[in-house]
C-alpha cells in the first residue's frame, strides 16, 4: 500500500486501528514469524527454526488423553455424552455453568495445595489470561492512568493491558545484582517519580510466578509489597496463571494466602477490596486452546462489572462442560499435578544440565515453562545493540527462537529466554546440540560474527535408511508435540 493509499484508509480507521500500540512487530512475536516461515520437524523439516519462544506445557498431555479416553461422557461429541448436547448447546448466560465455576475454584484450592479456600461466587471468566487481564484492567483503570511492573517482563502485557484500555506500564527495574528480585525501594522510586510526573498509579502488578524468569515471590515480599499498595491506595493485581508449574522449593505463595491467613499477623489493615488475581488453564494443565481465563477479585464491585464486560469474551459451554466433570475428578487431578510437576523438573533439570556443559547459566528458577538464560558472555559488547544482532544470529544461522531480553523490558543486554517444556526430549537435544554450536563458535570469532561460520551443517547429514523409511508413512505432527520418537541422527553428541 503506498503513503497515500494509507493516508487515505487512516481517514476512516479509528485511532486504535492505525495504532502501534499491540507490540506485534517486538523481537518476541518476531521469533515466531520466523518459525512459522521455517518449521522444525524432525522429518519433513529437521533444519528448521526450532520453536523455544512459546511457553506451553506439553510434557503431560499423554495423562489428560487417558482421562477423556475414560469419560466419554465428558463430551457433547460422544455417543455416550450426546444425552447432554440440548442442555449445553442453547443459551447460557455469562455467569457461566455453576458446575465449572466450582470445578475451577476447587482446582485453584488445590494448586495452592489446599491452603487457601476460592469463593465461587467470586470467579469470573474470560477468554484466556489475556481477556482476564485486559477486563480487569478496563475495570480498574481509564485511559492514561499507569500501572507498575516489575521488568523484565511478559512482552504480551504491552497488548493485554495497553492497546485497547490506554493504560500506562511504568517498568520497575529489577537486576542481576540480586537476581532480579523485586524490592519494596524499587517499587517506591517508581512509583514516586510518576508522582513527580502527574502520572495517575493505579496498581502494581506482579507476576507469580514470574514469566520470564521462572521464580516465586515468598511471603515476606508479598506482605511488603501488600503494605506498601495499601498504604498509597492503589490495587495489586497478581498474575498467578503458573501456580501449579513450580517443581522445586520455595513453594508457591498465592497472594490469596496472605489476604486470608496473614491477616491478623500484619500491623496495619488491609482493604482486600484493592487485590484482585488473575487465572488461567493454559499453563498449568496446558490448555491455551481452550482459552479458559479467570479474573478473581476480593472486591463486590470489580466482580460485578468484570462479570457483565465478559459477556465479550466468554468460554464455550462445551469446553466449561468438560472441564468442570474433568476438574471434579478429585483422583485424577492429584496425580496429574503430582506428575506434572515431576515432568517439568525433570526438564528443567536435563536442559540447564545441558546448558551448564557448554558453559552457559541460567537464573536459578523453581517454576514456570522456561530458563533465563544469560549469554552475556557471548555479547560482542554489553549494549542492547549487540543483543540484537547476537539474537538474529541465534533466529536466523543457530536456527533457535528463543526470546531477547530487551523484549521483555529487562534493564541488562544478554539475558534470554528459551522454552523447554513444548518439545520432545529428542527436540531438546538438537536444540542443547546447536546452542554448543553457537557457544564453540562465537568464543572462536566474538570479534567478528560471521554468518558462514555458523552455518549449521545439519543439511549434510543423512538420516539413516532405515529410520526414514520407518517415519515416512508418519502423519504430520506438531513440530512441539512431546511425542516419543526413535532417536535421530541429527542429534550431535555433547562433549
Amino acid at each position: 500500500m503506498d503513503s497515500e493509499s494509507g493516508n487515505f484508509n487512516s481517514v476512516f480507521l479509528s485511532k486504535l486501528a492505525i495504532s502501534e500500540e499491540h507490540g506485534e512487530n517486538s523481537p518476541y512475536f518476531d521469533g515466531w514469524k520466523a518459525y512459522d516461515n521455517d518449521p522444525f520437524h524432525l522429518v519433513k523439516n529437521p533444519n528448521g527454526v526450532i520453536q523455544m519462544g512459546l511457553a506451553e506445557n506439553q510434557l503431560s498431555f499423554d495423562l489428560i488423553e487417558e482421562w477423556i479416553k475414560r469419560n466419554p461422557k465428558a463430551s457433547i461429541c460422544t455417543t455416550e455424552g450426546i444425552k447432554s448436547f440440548r442442555n449445553i448447546a442453547n443459551f447460557q448466560d455469562y455467569h457461566g455453568l455453576p458446575e465449572f465455576r466450582s470445578a475451577i475454584a476447587k482446582f485453584m484450592e488445590k494448586t495452592r495445595r489446599g491452603r487457601v479456600k476460592f469463593d465461587t461466587e467470586r470467579v469470573v471468566m474470560a477468554g484466556g489470561a489475556t481477556g482476564a487481564n485486559e477486563t480487569l484492567i478496563f475495570c480498574l483503570a481509564d485511559p492514561g492512568d499507569a500501572f507498575l511492573v516489575p521488568s523484565p517482563y511478559y512482552p504480551g502485557f504491552n497488548r493485554d493491558l495497553r492497546w485497547r484500555t490506554g493504560v500506562q506500564l511504568l517498568p520497575i527495574p529489577c537486576y542481576s545484582s540480586n537476581n532480579f528480585k523485586i524490592t519494596t525501594e524499587a517499587v517506591k522510586e517508581t512509583y514516586e517519580k510518576a508522582q513527580q510526573s502527574n502520572i495517575k498509579v493505579k496498581g502494581l502488578i506482579l507476576t507469580n510466578p514470574s514469566n520470564p524468569l521462572g521464580t516465586t515471590l515468598d511471603k515476606d515480599t508479598l506482605k511488603n509489597l501488600l503494605t506498601f499498595t495499601n498504604k498509597h491506595n492503589i490495587h495489586l493485581v497478581c498474575d498467578e496463571i503458573y501456580a501449579a508449574t513450580v517443581f522445586d522449593s520455595p513453594e508457591f505463595v498465592s497472594i490469596a494466602e496472605i489476604i486470608n491467613d496473614e491477616m491478623d499477623k500484619m500491623d496495619e489493615c488491609i482493604n482486600k477490596d484493592l487485590v484482585h488475581i488473575v487465572y488461567s488453564l493454559s499453563k498449568d494443565m496446558g490448555f491455551p486452546g481452550f482459552r479458559v481465563g479467570i479474573i478473581y477479585s476480593f472486591n463486590n464491585d470489580v466482580v460485578s462489572c468484570a462479570r457483565k464486560m465478559s459477556s465479550f469474551s466468554l468460554v464455550t459451554t462445551q469446553t466449561q462442560h468438560l472441564l468442570a466433570t474433568m476438574l471434579s475428578d478429585d483422583e485424577f487431578v492429584d496425580k496429574f499435578l503430582l506428575e506434572s510437576s515431576k515432568r517439568l523438573r525433570k526438564r528443567h533439570k536435563k536442559f540447564t544440565t545441558g546448558l551448564e556443559e557448554v558453559g552457559i547459566n541460567c537464573l536459578k528458577g523453581n517454576a514456570g515453562l522456561y530458563c533465563w538464560m544469560d549469554l552475556r558472555p557471548l555479547l560482542k559488547k554489553p549494549t542492547f545493540d549487540s543483543e540484537m544482532i547476537l539474537w538474529k544470529l541465534i533466529i536466523n544461522d543457530v536456527k533457535l527462537n528463543v526470546s531477547p531480553g530487551s523484549s521483555f523490558n529487562c534493564p541488562e543486554p544478554g539475558w534470554f529466554r528459551v522454552c523447554f517444556a513444548n518439545i520432545d526430549d529428542q527436540t531438546v537435544e538438537i536444540a542443547l546440540g546447536r546452542i554448543q554450536m553457537l557457544v564453540e563458535n562465537g568464543a572462536k570469532n566474538k570479534q567478528q560474527w560471521k554468518r558462514n561460520n555458523l552455518r549449521l551443517s545439519f543439511s549434510n547429514r543423512k538420516y539413516d535408511e532405515n529410520v526414514m523409511s520407518s517415519r515416512m508413512n508418519m502423519n504430520m505432527m506438531s513440530p512441539h508435540s512431546p511425542i516419543n520418537i526413535p532417536k535421530s541422527p541429527l542429534v550431535r553428541a555433547r562433549t
